[in-house]
């Protein structure tokens, strides 16, 4: 039986790929399959798919025309048989007990949904961006939300989800935009129920400056995903005022010299300057 499958979207990612790849063939959990697919790219990733495909019977490898990140991730969903399903971005790689522990969480616990920490990676520099804290099971709607930190942080990379719920609601991402974890998230919180956070194991975030989510020309695609996210949880009774960040910034001749970031009734206070370059030193970046 296949454990977890899991699903990699690829487009021209050669020179980030083989980390991946290796990260994910060497997981101490045995039972899982790597449905990579390749999403029209034009560069050497088919080509590296192809080899770790020959070294690992585990790898299968799907090639189609360019459509977006949404739609390689759907074709990988109807062609995986694993008992869970996770999503790992071709230029991020995982700790090699990832799949191990979060599995093993989740059948302990009996959970749709294991939820791992983050570490962003900036020039070599790796830096806490997300972090469950300690083990936690919910399965209330609001407090899945805040554990996860959404609609802010929709990530659905660090996560891992129970295949059978998946089908039965016949969950899939938004085709044709940017930004779709955004409107995944919260409707994937919503129907699969019962949530276990998994501390202490990592998912390695490269942040580069080709990546797509940093082009400005797919602002308009975050702002309709915002919209459609927001508009899914109020639907629900959660107020959005509840789960989402409001920042307040304090300005001195055009300068921001106070910022106030204010979430789940809880205030931080940052100073700019010295006390702001000390959260971007141990942090990676202030938010």
């Amino acid at each position: 039986m296949v454990k977890v499958s899991i699903i990699v979207p690829i487009y021209n990612v050669d020179k980030y790929l083989g980390k991946c790849l290796e990260s994910l063939i060497n997981q101490t959990l045995k039972n899982i399959e790597i449905i990579c697919v390749d999403d029209g790219s034009v560069d050497n990733s088919l080509k590296i798919l192809e080899k770790y495909a020959q070294q690992d019977k585990r790898i299968k490898v799907i090639s189609k025309s360019n459509s977006g990140v949404s739609d390689a991730r759907n074709m990988g969903l109807e062609n995986a048989i694993g008992e869970y399903i996770g999503f790992i971005d071709p230029d991020d790689w995982i700790d090699l007990d990832y799949y191990e522990k979060l599995y093993s969480q989740a059948i302990k616990y009996n959970c749709d949904i294991a939820v791992a920490d983050i570490k962003r990676v900036i020039n070599n520099k790796q830096y806490i961006s997300y972090t469950t804290g300690t083990t936690q099971i919910v399965d209330d709607y609001y407090k899945k939300l805040v554990i996860c930190d959404v609609p802010d942080h929709s990530y659905v990379v660090n996560k891992i989800y129970k295949n059978s719920e998946l089908k039965k609601y016949n969950m899939k991402f938004e085709s044709g935009m940017y930004y779709e974890d955004l409107i995944f998230s919260p409707q994937i919180l919503f129907y699969l129920k019962k949530l276990v956070t998994v501390p202490n194991v990592y998912y390695y975030y490269l942040k580069r400056k080709n990546s797509i989510l940093t082009s400005k020309s797919h602002k308009k695609d975050l702002y309709r995903a915002s919209e459609i996210a927001v508009k899914f949880i109020e639907s629900k009774n959660v107020p959005i005022e509840k789960v989402k960040t409001i920042i307040k910034r304090f300005k001195f001749l055009g300068l921001t010299i106070l910022k106030i970031k204010q979430k789940y009734s809880t205030v931080e206070v940052k100073l700019f300057n010295c006390i702001t370059w000390k959260y971007i030193t141990e942090h990676g970046e202030s938010s």
